[in-house]
């Protein structure tokens, strides 16, 4: 079943704007409980310090990857290496300024595709996009592609009784397309063909 957000919440949060930070009391904590993995890289607890920052200061941002597909399903159902963040090209200096000073450091710098951070096991890897005035995103890719994000392919999900940005179902699964799926993938894969 797929997570269930306060409502009131979501045009702040999927179009940019100060939010404020009302707890999830109708989360569907299933089988993963509160608890977090204790193998895995990026944590939920670090995932709400990251969209916090991002939201106080109306940064368009959205999760993709395994923690997108996690906040649909609306609870934890694997370990995470990193933290797939699409945000405003013209906030990623001070994103990286701020991941900086909590203590990471560039690991991958392939901008202007993507640059991944790493503190120890916790991996941020920021794809940035060039927002329009309807806050649609274009991010380039490595070979020079252009990727287009959607404004109407953002949502809500849930990571650990929070509502935070992410793809759509139908988006994620359009980003699984092109290479061979890993593990990891099929597992998404599997949870977003329930969705």
């Amino acid at each position: 079943m797929p997570a269930r957000v306060n409502s009131h919440l979501a045009d702040e949060r999927l179009w940019g704007g100060p939010v404020s930070h009302q707890g999830m009391s109708d989360w569907d904590h299933g089988v993963m409980g509160d608890a977090e993995p204790t193998v895995q890289g990026m944590t939920a607890s670090e995932v709400h310090a990251i969209v916090d920052w991002l939201e106080t200061r109306a940064v368009v941002y959205q999760i993709n990857g395994g923690w997108a597909v996690d906040g649909l399903v609306g609870h934890q159902t694997r370990p995470h290496r990193d933290l797939d963040l699409f945000v405003d090209a013209a906030a990623v200096d001070d994103i990286v300024g701020w991941l900086t000073a909590r203590g990471y450091a560039v690991e991958t710098d392939w901008l202007p595709a993507r640059l991944e951070l790493r503190s120890g096991p916790l991996r941020v890897d920021v794809h940035p996009m060039v927002l329009d005035s309807d806050g649609n995103g274009v991010q380039r890719g490595l070979g020079g592609e252009v990727f287009e994000h959607s404004r109407a392919m953002r949502t809500l999900g849930v990571v650990s009784g929070r509502a935070v940005v992410v793809a759509t179902a139908k988006r994620l699964r359009e980003l699984h397309e092109g290479y061979e799926p890993r593990d990891v993938d099929v597992h998404d894969l599997h949870l977003l063909a329930e969705l």
